[in-house]
This record gives C-alpha cells, sequence and structure tokens, in this order.
C-alpha cells in the first residue's frame, strides 16, 4: 500500500478538518514572491532548464510533510496520506494555445527528476492533447504562467467538493532590487490546512534553493 489511511479521531488537525469537512468548505490561497536568484544562477551555469528546476523544488517541498499528500475517497469516506506524491504539469503548444498534460514521477536525486521530466516534456510535445479518464490520486497539481508576473492568483472548485490535493502556480519572473522574484501561488483545502501551512510551503522551498 502506497499510502495510509488516517484515522480521524487521532488526527492532529482533527477539529479543523471536522469543521471545514461537514460545515462550509472552501479552499486557502496564498501567493508569495519567492526569490529564485540563485536558483537561476546556478541553472544557467548547469545549462539547465529553469522551469525543471523549479518542478523538482515544489516537489520536493509537497513531499517533505504528510500535510501536502492528503487525498480523499469520496467513494469511501475515506481520507488518505500518500507515502509519495509525483506530478502533473503541463508543456505549452504555441499553435494551439492548448496545454498538453504530463506525469512525471518524483525522485529525490535531482538528476534523476531532471533528465525524467525532461523526457516526459519531450514526449508530450510529440503527441496531440489527449484528456484521459485515470485518476491519479497520488499527484497534485503543478502549472506554470510565464505570460506575465502577478500579485495574487485564485482558482476555485465547486462547493462541496472536498479536493485536498496542492495546486501549485508560478508566473513570469521579474527584477527587483538587485533579486530575481518570481510570484508563486499554493492552494490548498482549508480542512486539511491554514495559513501555517501556506506559509510553511514557501519557508521550505526557500531553504532548498539555498541548499541547490
Amino acid at each position: 500500500m502506497d499510502y495510509k489511511i488516517v484515522d480521524i479521531n487521532k488526527y492532529y488537525r482533527k477539529d479543523v478538518y471536522l469543521r471545514f469537512s461537514d460545515g462550509p468548505k472552501c479552499s486557502i490561497s496564498m501567493t508569495y514572491k519567492l526569490d529564485i536568484t540563485h536558483l537561476k544562477e546556478v541553472c544557467k551555469e548547469r545549462n539547465e532548464k529553469l522551469n525543471i528546476a523549479l518542478l523538482y523544488l515544489v516537489t520536493k517541498a509537497i513531499n517533505s510533510r504528510d500535510d501536502y499528500k492528503m487525498y480523499y475517497d469520496f467513494k469511501k469516506n475515506e481520507l488518505r496520506s500518500y507515502n509519495v506524491f509525483n506530478v502533473k504539469h503541463y508543456v505549452f503548444n504555441k499553435e494551439t494555445e492548448v496545454c498538453k498534460i504530463v506525469h512525471s514521477k518524483y525522485y529525490l536525486d535531482y538528476k534523476e527528476f531532471y533528465l525524467n521530466t525532461y523526457k516526459d516534456i519531450e514526449e508530450a510535445k510529440k503527441v496531440d492533447f489527449k484528456e484521459d479518464d485515470k485518476e491519479y490520486p497520488d499527484e497534485f497539481d503543478a502549472s506554470a504562467m510565464p505570460w506575465v508576473s502577478y500579485d495574487s492568483f485564485n482558482l476555485e472548485l465547486p462547493d462541496g467538493y472536498l479536493y485536498f490535493n496542492p495546486i501549485i502556480n508560478w508566473g513570469k519572473f521579474f527584477e527587483s532590487s538587485g533579486r530575481t522574484l518570481l510570484p508563486m501561488t499554493i492552494r490548498l483545502n482549508h480542512a486539511i490546512a491554514d495559513g501555517y501551512l501556506l506559509s510553511k510551503f514557501f519557508l521550505i522551498i526557500e531553504d532548498y534553493i539555498k541548499e541547490f
């Protein structure tokens, strides 16, 4: 089994979970201007794609805590915490102006992740867009929007829909006071997350960038 079933009675966020799953259902999001100066410089030196490096750091951060790897199976009324979350991301086709879905496996080793994700992207470029009906409970969503920078971004899901998998977005980076900043947004369901966990996500990524 690649996940564990969360015992609600022993869940450390039990009261909050019950309040926002049985009562008013809502999501929370936060946008943060991430300092990627060091990351951008390292990628340039290595001749690596910045977007894949960002995908790696985001995926590593998601996998750093069980809180970010939660999934709700409505058919069984079952709250799960997966051992590993992989990433669903997108490649944009300039001609059709449609994004193709790419599924990439998470590897803790950066080089392994980079090479496999690069291959996934190149393979996706060769095929026509096709949405499949398969469910991916052990994936979170990451989407780059490199055309504009932004101050905030909101993504709404239907009321009453308990979707716990994280959704991450980021926009165009920009220069400010000699630093390179990137607007990044995380969306989580309030039943399994709060302002601390939103903030912690960005603090974790900042630490990973320093170590990169």
